[in-house]
């Protein structure tokens, strides 16, 4: 058995990243070649790193272009990759957008478009529908992410207001064969969620939009709420014969990389329990029950609960921060120092919210140590500051771009 927590946990975390990583994943999933042409196209934080396997894979003529956030590019030879904001859109991503279109109007029967999909998609492939300007996607973006609703939630309205989610950009692809692989970073795998499903059925309606408006009381631009009343252009729904040829994989999730976790901590000698990969909600809410968990498991120290999921913050502060530090804050106020308890918490593409952390690491010391130099958990959450409070204890995880995304990772180790 380790005798340094910190490292074990950092252990699992980095075996949990490496199971969702393209070059391990994605091969299998391959379609074989075409007698046409193969197009790549896609959008999210894995997405160039996933172009890269598929351009090494064919032998055959290949092109396309994707769209990944700032920092997360990887070098291709044939397949452009274009770098935008997330998780606010931008220009670029626009139009990046625009020019994937260009690249699909030309395919016949023979030709295979290849969609390569992950977490970050949905802001990143961004063509607002007619009477809506980026401007105003950007702040109905701000919007979204501060509401505290979840993402499947959040991506409801997201689809309803684009002229390429909900399953539109699969009817530009006709009739071109289409393939759709996905790194799943939605809680559920659920597919028209994951970068807002933009090649995939769309169940969901323009009222369903309008419920999630009302749930979380959001003050969207006037244009928004003019195109969700009307409903005029609804996404492509289930049983649409557009979706007949298509393929879709889910090649990398949340489960995967917890049991790979796992693994480690066998060889390890520690126990692990994997309490489940679809937690959700608020985080500091989930934090207060997983340490209930924590201490109910003390005796069958050692062991480690994992556990995976998207949690959410309700943003009423001006600090810096995201979901995974602020549920160490409440999992650390709620242990109260809990002897042998020791946690972290990332998210697996490498931020964390709006720091350039992944996440960070909590120990028995760590709201002592935290009194000591001023600073008060309470007021921190309130603040919605948690980055600066695990940057002065010096107990970030920084990890820089993964070059994947499959959801949040937590680890709670029980020593003996």
């Amino acid at each position: 058995m380790t005798n340094d927590p910190r490292e074990f946990l950092l252990n699992v975390f980095r075996a949990a990243v490496k199971e969702a990583q393209p070059k391990l994943c994605l091969p299998q999933f391959l379609p074989d070649s075409p007698k046409g042409k193969i197009v790549v196209i896609g959008a999210g934080k894995a997405s160039a790193a996933m172009a890269a396997v598929a351009e090494d894979h064919y032998a055959s003529e290949i092109s396309g272009l994707v769209i990944t956030r700032y920092g997360y590019a990887v070098d291709c030879q044939n397949i452009e990759i274009v770098e935008a904001g997330h998780p606010i859109p931008n220009i670029d991503g626009h139009n990046a957008t625009l020019r994937i279109l260009e690249n699909l109007a030309t395919l016949s029967e023979d030709d295979l478009v290849l969609c390569l999909l992950s977490g970050g998609g949905s802001s990143l492939l961004t063509l607002p529908t007619e009477g809506l300007s980026l401007e105003d996607k950007q702040h109905i973006n701000e919007i979204l992410i501060r509401s505290g609703a979840a993402v499947s939630e959040i991506n409801i309205i997201r689809k309803h207001l684009s002229q390429v989610k909900g399953g539109r950009l699969a009817q530009v692809c006709m009739p071109a064969n289409l393939v759709t692989l996905v790194i799943s970073d939605v809680v559920g795998d659920d597919l028209s969620a994951i970068a807002s499903g933009p090649t995939v059925p769309d169940p969901s309606t323009f009222a369903d939009a309008i419920a999630v408006v009302n749930k979380y009381d959001l003050e969207l631009p006037t244009s928004a709420m003019k195109i969700l009343n009307e409903g005029l252009h609804e996404t492509l729904k289930p049983g649409n014969e557009i979706f007949d040829k298509n393929r879709i994989e889910i090649v990398a999730n949340g489960k995967n990389s917890l049991d790979a976790a796992a693994k480690v901590a066998e060889a390890a000698g520690i126990e692990p329990i994997i309490l489940n990969d679809y937690f959700d909600g608020e985080a500091r809410d989930i934090g207060q029950k997983i340490a209930g968990v924590a201490i109910a498991h003390k005796y069958q120290a050692p062991c480690v609960l994992l556990s995976g999921g998207e949690l959410t913050v309700n943003v009423k502060g001006s600090g810096k921060g995201g979901p995974n530090t602020e549920f160490l804050i409440a999992l650390a106020m709620e242990l109260n120092g809990a002897e042998g308890v020791f946690a972290i918490a990332c998210d697996t593409d490498g931020t964390d919210g709006s720091g350039d952390n992944a996440g960070a690491m909590i120990a028995p010391d760590t709201l002592s140590r935290a009194r000591k130099l001023g600073l008060d958990p309470t007021d921190t959450l309130i603040r919605n500051d948690a980055y600066s409070f695990f940057d002065i204890l010096d107990d970030l995880v920084i990890s820089g771009p993964t070059h994947t995304n499959v959801n949040d990772f937590r680890a709670i180790m029980i020593a003996s």
